[in-house]
Parts: C-alpha cells; structure tokens; sequence
C-alpha cells in the first residue's frame, strides 16, 4: 500500500466532512485564511488530548496570526462532541471514519508503533495558505510539544 505524501506547493486536497457540533466543514469555506489542518488516531485518549490541549492553548496566538485550527480523526461526531466538552476544545473537530481524507493528505498507511510495522493513522499536521497550497506537510508528528515545534517552524516565535 504506497500512501501519497503532500508536499509544499501541492493543492490541498478539498473535503467537507462532519463537525463534532452536528454541522459539518468544507475546507474550500476557509480559502483567504492559513488553516492548520492535523490528524490524529483517536479522541479521548493520552496523546491525542495532550496534542488537543496544547492547540487549545494556543488557539488565540494562532487566531491573532490569521491561522484556523482544524483537527480530524475517524472518530463518529457523537464522540468529538464528548472529547470538545470535555477538554472545553473550542476548534473545530472533523469526523472521517471511512479515512477518505486520511488517505488523501498521506495521513493514514504503514507505521511503526513500539518498534511495530502496523497500518494506521498517522499523526500529521498540514498548513495550508490562503489560496488552498500545502505550505507544511509534517508526518510521524509527537503529540508533545508539537505546537511550540510548529509555532516555531511558522515564525511565530
């Protein structure tokens, strides 16, 4: 199985997929804005809400810089909407449980866990600019310390 991996410059792959809050979000809607677009394996679990937190912490900082957080999983919206009220996570949170847009964006195929080949989510994180680009294709990310890694990366100190 040969995943497609994204590189700057390529077209962000367009989706519309369920929101945790009963709507759903297209990601041509955020065209003119920067959009951080990451992928995780499950809601409600260590990591993945450690990752969650941290952007929720820096979500007003990205805000100020004109970034939208988006975050995805194959999690159901019933789910997203426990794991967002929960950790008061106020971005939006996207339902692919067919990994449709997993596999778009490279985010879902082989991957070592414990030293395991395994096929899986794997935890990535896009910036896509304004007019719909990958400016940053960031696969195999670490739930800690992601975010100050990718502030850093974007300039934003």
């Amino acid at each position: 199985m040969t995943e497609t991996k994204l590189q700057p410059g390529d077209a962000a792959p367009d989706f519309t997929l369920p929101a945790a809050d009963g709507g759903s979000v297209t990601l041509d809607a955020y065209r003119g804005k920067r959009v951080i677009l990451y992928f995780y394996p499950a809601a409600m679990t260590p990591g993945c809400t450690k990752q969650a937190c941290d952007f929720r912490d820096n979500l007003g900082r990205l805000t100020d810089e004109g970034f939208v957080v988006l975050g995805v999983s194959k999690d159901k919206p019933a789910k997203l909407a426990k794991f967002a009220e929960h950790d008061a996570l106020t971005f939006p949170l996207l339902s692919d449980p067919e990994l449709e847009v997993h596999k778009a964006y490279g985010a879902y195929g082989a991957k070592k866990l414990y030293g395991k080949e395994m096929i899986g989510v794997i935890r990535s994180t896009f910036v896509i600019d304004a007019d719909g680009k990958v400016e940053l294709a960031l696969y195999n990310v670490k739930a800690t310390g992601h975010v100050a890694g990718l502030t850093k990366k974007l300039g934003l100190g």
